[in-house]
């Protein structure tokens, strides 16, 4: 797939220019990532609207953890008839930033990096940003396609160092420090690496102009609730010549001078389009080509390797091991979503060495027989407040070894996953345990949310579900059947037997204890706090049957299934809560405490689809077409939000707007293995025929 037009928006005009919307060029974004948890983003107008939005965040060893240090670009082009036109966006002190979108012609993805197209009277212009691989650094490459020449492009580069999830904030402290090299420039502030910038191209100059640019506006945070005004800062402008034939080429990195130097941009993004090339043919016929290429490109974004700090760390540290960022921008790694999407992310797409070094990585992060629920910003050591993140690891071995058949591994977790379920039995952190009475997994904490339901706002927990969840029993059986399935293949049928045993009893007590007979579905959680059953219909009894052993009489799975496509189903995934009940949010917007209201509360998660397409497809097993439907409204999402990926949460209620991180982990993960698990035959060959004329 040399090239994706998912990103084109040519449906009217902007600013004059027919072919472009300029309001959908303001709401589109764009996303380069780096493989260490750094990136580049922002939206296709060239405008920065959120903190997050700049042309390098870099990933930096603990406790610096991601830098914001390159925010934005200043664009202009000198004609030969002395006109100077500006293109991308403008910082205006006291608002937004302006998007220069009248010249802008077409914005699409090849193979996922993002180009854009600039008609100045004839002149076209394409800009393309990338970042290589495992580096901080960023390219902004420019090439004169068409018209006369040569033309000269002024740059002016704005920053302000901060983590990146910090305010944007006024600048404090001392001014940065600017030095001239020979051909590296760098800016410093005096605490961590500087950056340094680059300029390849031909009579090239910098033109010194030291300023403060206050105020500026970042409309999204303003919306969102958050300090949405803050400062940059300009050391002066870079201006060179841009001839046909002939590229320029800014770089940007916070990478060592040497290494700057030994980088040919050219060379660089060579390499990486072959990277990438080779990620499509790894994940085979099926996903080289149309929807799940860029899919396949945007599982990409998520896996890294976070740099590992000199001063070096314990045996089992994650640095430099694998692991997954959760989502765009503002996420770490979490245990959750890495062990949901590892499938999507990671087996489907030929990535099972990846996939083996993150399940071990998780494991030597046990404690109490709980892995990390996440990886807080800069830190080393995770948060163990989930009762669900340990159950999905059992999930997803279970995956890896049907994709890899890698009993070495299995045999190394082995002691870690009995010594898991024996901390559950007996009891672990947070009220997680297992009653003795019905063999049932319960959970709950004051001030905490333990399931994936797990909204807070300061000491208002949104959804406790503390009591029996009914997805955490449908886990804690699998978990069961899995490592009973396991030990029997190792050790015999008598050390199999005390975990039959207990899947048994939970499979009986849950039968009994979770069928809401007056709404023909599940319990959301029984045993509840005051004793009570809850009865909300939520998407979490999906689980019960989509599971690779699942936990539900399959009498039930019918009833089951058709309330929850009737209730909770839409074009873009399950909602959390069914309309009706009092406290369903239609919307997810406004500021924190209006969303977290909203977050599981009636806001779609597209993840979910996957878990509904498995357990609708164990009742039609040959519906795989009727399962692939499920998926139709997600297929032109790939063309609104981060253009490519897939956003973490939707509107509960037509037209089921996207909202949340623009980019999700376990959403591309989930709708690349739903759409690969709903392919047929015929269209697995014509996918191949596809490929091989490629």
């Amino acid at each position: 797939m040399d090239k994706s037009n998912s990103g084109r928006d040519t449906e009217s005009d902007a600013g004059g220019v027919p072919g472009v919307n300029r309001d959908r060029l303001m709401t589109r974004e764009w996303l380069v990532t780096n493989g260490l948890g750094g990136y580049a983003s922002g939206t296709a107008s060239g405008a920065c609207t959120r903190k997050y939005h700049g042309l390098l965040v870099a990933a930096l060893p603990n406790p610096l953890g991601r830098r914001m240090m390159f925010n934005h670009l200043t664009e202009r082009l000198r004609l030969p008839d002395g006109r100077v036109l500006h293109f991308g966006g403008d910082e205006h002190p006291g608002r937004a930033m302006e998007p220069h979108a009248r010249h802008l012609v077409e914005f699409r993805l090849e193979l996922g990096l993002p180009v854009w197209a600039y008609d100045f009277d004839g002149t076209v212009l394409e800009k393309r940003v990338f970042l290589p691989h495992g580096e901080n650094t960023v390219h902004v490459n420019y090439r004169l396609v068409s018209g006369g020449g040569p033309v000269r492009l002024l740059l002016r580069p704005s920053v302000h160092f901060r983590p990146h999830g910090d305010p944007p904030g006024e600048l404090t402290g001392p001014p940065y420090a600017w030095s001239e090299g020979e051909s590296v420039y760098e800016l410093s502030a005096g605490t961590g690496p500087p950056l340094r910038l680059r300029l390849d191209g031909e009579s090239a100059a910098f033109a010194p102009d030291p300023r403060s640019l206050p105020d500026i506006l970042y409309p999204v945070e303003e919306r969102r609730g958050y300090q949405a005004r803050g400062g940059l800062w300009t050391p002066g402008h870079f201006e060179v010549d841009l001839s046909a034939g002939r590229d320029v080429t800014l770089t940007g990195s916070a990478e060592p001078c040497l290494t700057l130097l030994a980088r040919d941009p050219e060379g660089v993004l060579a390499g990486e389009r072959e990277r990438r090339r080779k990620l499509l043919a790894a994940a085979g016929p099926v996903a080289r080509c149309g929807f799940p290429a860029e899919l396949v490109l945007a599982a990409d974004q998520f896996i890294i390797k976070p740099p590992r700090n000199p001063a070096g760390g314990a045996p089992e540290s994650k640095e430099g091991s694998c692991t997954v960022i959760a989502g765009y921008h503002w996420f770490t790694d979490w245990g959750r979503d890495t062990m949901i999407g590892l499938e999507g992310l990671m087996l489907l797409t030929g990535r099972h060495e990846e996939a083996g070094h993150c399940l071990r990585m998780f494991a030597g992060h046990l404690r109490d027989g709980l892995i990390p629920n996440l990886f807080p910003e800069g830190k080393r050591e995770g948060v163990y407040n989930t009762a669900d993140a340990t159950l999905w690891l059992f999930h997803a071995i279970g995956r890896y070894l049907e994709y890899t058949a890698d009993r070495a591994l299995l045999r190394l977790l082995l002691p870690d996953l009995r010594t898991i379920i024996e901390r559950h039995l007996g009891g672990t952190r947070f009220g997680i345990g297992v009653d003795p009475a019905d063999g049932l997994l319960r959970q709950g904490a004051e001030g905490y949310a333990l399931t994936w339901m797990d909204a807070k706002v300061g000491d208002w927990v949104v959804t406790p579900r503390r009591g029996k969840a009914v997805e955490i029993n449908a886990l804690w059986y699998n978990a069961l059947r899995l490592l009973e399935g396991w030990v029997r293949e190792g050790e015999g049928e008598a050390a199999a037997r005390p975990y039959a045993a207990h899947a048994e009893k939970a499979k009986a007590s849950f039968n009994r204890r979770f069928w809401y007979e007056a709404g023909g579905h599940l319990y959301d959680v029984v045993d509840a706090e005051g004793g009570a059953d809850d009865p909300s219909c939520r998407p979490n009894q999906v689980l019960a049957i989509s599971l690779t052993h699942p936990i539900l009489d399959r009498e039930r799975w019918e009833r089951v299934i058709a309330v929850v496509r009737e209730r909770l189903l839409t074009p873009v995934g399950l909602r959390t809560l069914a309309p009706g009940h009092p406290d369903y949010h239609p919307n997810y917007f406004g500021d924190v405490r209006a969303r977290d209201a909203a977050y599981h509360q009636g806001t779609v998660w597209p993840w979910l689809v996957g878990s509904f397409v498995d357990a609708w497809l164990k009742v039609r097993p040959d519906d795989l077409a009727g399962a692939r439907r499920f998926l139709d409204g997600l297929v032109p999402h790939l063309r609104e939000a981060c253009i490519g990926s897939v956003s973490e949460v939707f509107d509960a209620e037509k037209p089921f707007t996207p909202r949340g991180c623009v980019a999700q982990a376990w959403s591309v993960a989930e709708v690349l293995r739903a759409w690969m698990t709903t392919r047929d035959t015929e269209e697995a060959a014509s996918s191949a025929e596809e490929a091989d004329r490629r």
